[in-house]
């Protein structure tokens, strides 16, 4: 038999080897935790359907903060749930407010050693689940949100987050909110936008996770998965309103719009490796089906190979520890 010269298997003979040549990696500074903390509980309220999540308590969300420094993790993600919810979801407002505190505690734990980054969007804090104000005729309004979102993101860099991330979907949410942050004196508090937010089956468990008091669903503003050039559209709109860094979620079923949107971003990009991404292999793995460690790598090392520069995952410490380990 004839063979070229290039033996690609060659390359591919042994462990040290194929380290040697990866072409992709995942380092703990590129993952974000995503934490949910719960008003008006002591300790910690496991998730049904994302094995191994909690909602915090302000302590145990402090414990996992400073954890996640030492484990060298890029950032985390807050997310509240308040006891008390009202139709414009005033409750985000609120300076001691459940998300505004857990801001303020975790920076008090952490200081800079961890990115503490914070979700600018009502869906947590309204009596019907959406992720803005209603008009008389039940829709969601796009400009009175904005003016919410202005006076959200304010209050959270006042309690000390580095990055704040509007997943809302409204249009001109990046603007409004880089003009209310400058004018408040804010100008070195970074925006990763939501981007190219999906409307997606696969949010399921993050219901839970929040609480959430959703009727109906979220598509006339999150993003038609049938579409693929819109998200070029709106990560070029997030740009111009000044966003720092863009965001594509969720992850694993879009990997081509990750693709295009970094191929294109001249910002960092990142996606969110979501609920019902972690709950499907943590399903499959509990029932036998897969290995579940080398499912979870695989996973995230695809994320970043189709361009993501850091990745929200909710496995974000338990990799960290299992890189350590070697």
């Amino acid at each position: 038999m004839s063979f070229p010269h290039h033996r690609p298997r060659r390359l591919r003979q042994t462990p040290a080897l194929r380290r040697l040549v990866a072409e992709t990696r995942v380092h703990p500074a590129e993952l974000i935790l995503p934490a949910f903390i719960r008003e008006g509980i002591t300790e910690p309220a496991p998730l049904q359907s994302m094995p191994g999540v909690v909602q915090h308590s302000t302590d145990t969300l402090k414990r996992a903060a400073v954890e996640a420094a030492e484990l060298g993790l890029g950032g985390i993600m807050l997310f509240g749930v308040p006891e008390v919810r009202d139709p414009s979801g005033s409750a985000s407002l609120d300076p001691e407010g459940v998300l505004n505190a857990a801001i303020r505690s975790v920076r008090a734990e952490v200081g800079d050693d961890l990115v503490v980054m914070s979700d600018v969007c009502l869906d947590e804090f309204t009596d019907h689940g959406h992720c803005g104000v209603l008009d008389d005729q039940g829709r969601v309004d796009n400009d009175a949100t904005l003016e919410i979102y202005a006076q959200m993101a304010v209050a959270q860099a006042e309690a000390g987050a580095h990055v704040l991330g509007p997943s809302g979907m409204m249009d001109g949410q990046v603007a409004v909110i880089r003009q209310a942050l400058d004018a408040a004196g804010h100008q070195d508090v970074s925006i990763v936008a939501y981007a190219a937010k999906y409307a997606s089956a696969f949010y399921g468990p993050f219901r839970e996770a929040v609480d959430s008091q959703l009727k109906g669903d979220r598509r006339t503003y999150q993003m038609d998965s049938a579409n693929r050039r819109e998200a070029i559209l709106e990560v070029e709109l997030d740009l111009e309103e000044g966003a720092d860094m863009i965001m594509v979620k969720p992850a694993m079923s879009y990997l081509d719009i990750l693709r295009d949107v970094a191929d294109m971003s001249p910002v960092p990009v990142a996606a969110y490796q979501i609920s019902g991404e972690y709950a499907m292999i943590e399903a499959a793995a509990a029932n036998g089906w897969i290995d579940r460690k080398a499912a979870i790598l695989e996973s995230v090392l695809g994320i970043r190979r189709a361009g993501a520069n850091m990745v929200l995952t909710y496995w974000a410490p338990e990799i960290a520890r299992w890189l350590r380990e070697g």
